[in-house]
């Protein structure tokens, strides 16, 4: 028993991880959300950027070692290319907020757990294509 779980973690060793990870990711980010907004009373849409901040420097070094373990020469490139992509997942969440938020009045809170659904699936398809590539 123990061996085909073993078995099935070395198979899917990557999405596994991506999934510990990502869900360590977005954990950071909804409670440094929460803490930024419903603590200290920070706007939502500046709360979002401040907690995206805290979990996009987790998932660099999380992704980078345990997820795709990349042995990359090109550290420049490579955190570039995630940061660029994690904007624009940033960008994505930012107008799901504004819209959810601003125009349907749904809890904050709410829709940034949603949002982060959305966001892992963009995040992991963005890294594993084009930031975390094998050379």
């Amino acid at each position: 028993m123990l061996n085909k779980l073993l078995d099935l973690y070395k198979k899917y060793k990557e999405i596994i991880n991506y999934l510990i990870f990502g869900g360590l990711t977005t954990l950071i980010s909804i409670v440094t959300y929460a803490l930024f907004a419903k603590v200290f009373n920070i706007d939502y849409l500046i709360s979002n950027v401040l907690s995206w901040i805290i979990a996009v420097l987790f998932a660099y070094i999380t992704n980078k070692i345990f997820v795709f373990e990349s042995k990359s020469k090109k550290n420049i490139k490579e955190i570039t290319s995630f940061f660029f992509f994690r904007i624009v997942s940033l960008l994505i969440e930012m107008i799901i907020l504004y819209i959810f938020v601003d125009m349907f009045h749904i809890d904050d809170l709410f829709t940034k757990i949603i949002a982060q659904v959305i966001v892992i699936v963009a995040n992991y398809v963005f890294s594993k294509v084009f930031v975390f590539k094998k050379d």
